[in-house]
C-alpha cells in the first residue's frame, strides 16, 4: 500500500525558511513523478513543484521559482521541498503527491503558516 507522509510544516515569519519532507513507501517509485501542491483557505489546490524520480526533471510554479527547491533522496525514498524567502501568501496546507501520468497518490498534508 502506497503511503506518502509529509512533515516539516509549521509557523515561520515572513522571510524565513522551512523544509518539508515527504516519506514515500509501499512500492518502487522509479519512473514516477513526485509533486508538491498547496491549498490555502478558500482557494483551490495549486501546483507548487515536481520532480521525476528517475530523470530528475524539475518543474516549478512561477510563484515559487527562485525561492523553493525540490529534491529527492533515493536511499531514503524521500522528497523534499526547501522553501526560502517565505511570504504570507505561501500560507497553505502543503500536500505531497505521486503518480505516473496523473497524481494517483496523495499525502494528508502539512500546514505551513507564514506570519507578516
Amino acid at each position: 500500500q502506497v503511503q506518502l507522509v509529509e512533515s516539516g510544516g509549521g509557523l515561520v515569519q515572513a522571510g524565513g525558511s522551512l523544509r518539508l519532507s515527504c516519506a514515500a513507501s509501499g512500492r518502487s517509485f522509479s519512473g514516477y513523478i513526485m509533486g508538491w501542491f498547496r491549498q490555502a483557505p478558500g482557494k483551490e489546490r495549486e501546483f507548487v513543484a515536481s520532480i521525476r524520480w528517475t530523470s530528475r526533471i524539475i518543474t516549478y510554479a512561477d510563484s515559487v521559482k527562485g525561492r523553493f527547491t525540490i529534491s529527492r533522496d533515493n536511499a531514503k525514498n524521500t522528497v523534499y521541498l526547501q522553501m526560502n524567502s517565505l511570504k504570507p501568501e505561501d500560507t497553505a496546507v502543503y500536500y505531497c503527491a505521486a503518480g505516473l501520468d496523473a497524481y494517483g497518490y496523495w499525502g494528508r498534508g502539512t500546514q505551513v503558516t507564514v506570519s507578516s
